[in-house]
């Protein structure tokens, strides 16, 4: 018997002062199975950093075709790519290939900073690919919030972001690999 997924509701609310995005966003997040409340988390994170009406959570783990999260326009071109983790060397040039613009957040640490040695030539050959690092302790502490129902606060000011949910305050660490 196949396993089915949890979801999870985010009452979203961001403020992003340098992009001057002010806009509430009502989430309905899948959890699938085999994704952890960090990974989760972290995309929850991504849709806040990239924050649009017309940013979508993909179909995620089930599908190898679709992004963990994206934007496409009115034609139907995909404008953002978000992948999450750290996804091969194939992936990222398909994303490349079909998107005007591919982020990956890579969020575990040690594995991340490895897999980022291995791959960091393969994403220097792109012109429209990033890579963010969230880190360990960032992770940690979003997994934390997890609740079936949420009411989280973001806010970036300055090139400084934060996540708030009732009283706890949490820091957004990200590094820019590239």
């Amino acid at each position: 018997m196949a396993l089915k997924s949890t979801v999870f509701k985010a009452d979203l609310q961001v403020s992003d002062m340098d992009r001057h995005y002010y806009q509430g966003h009502a989430l309905t997040i899948a959890q699938h199975p085999s994704e952890t409340d960090e990974r989760m988390m972290v995309r929850v994170l991504a849709f806040a950093l990239n924050a649009d009406e017309s940013l979508v959570f993909g179909k995620g783990l089930s599908s190898e075709d679709e992004p963990d999260l994206w934007r496409k326009e009115l034609t139907g071109e995909v404008d953002l790519w978000i992948e999450l983790g750290q996804p091969d060397e194939q992936r990222i040039r398909r994303a490349a290939g079909r998107a005007h613009r591919v982020i990956i957040y890579t969020y575990s640490g040690r594995g991340a900073e490895v897999w980022w040695k291995k791959t960091s030539a393969a994403v220097a050959r792109t012109k429209n690919v990033t890579v963010i690092d969230v880190a360990p302790a960032t992770v940690e502490a979003l997994a934390a919030l997890t609740e079936r129902t949420m009411q989280l606060q973001f806010m970036v000011q300055d090139g400084h972001a934060q996540v708030i949910s009732g009283e706890t305050i949490i820091p957004i660490e990200l590094t820019t690999l590239t």
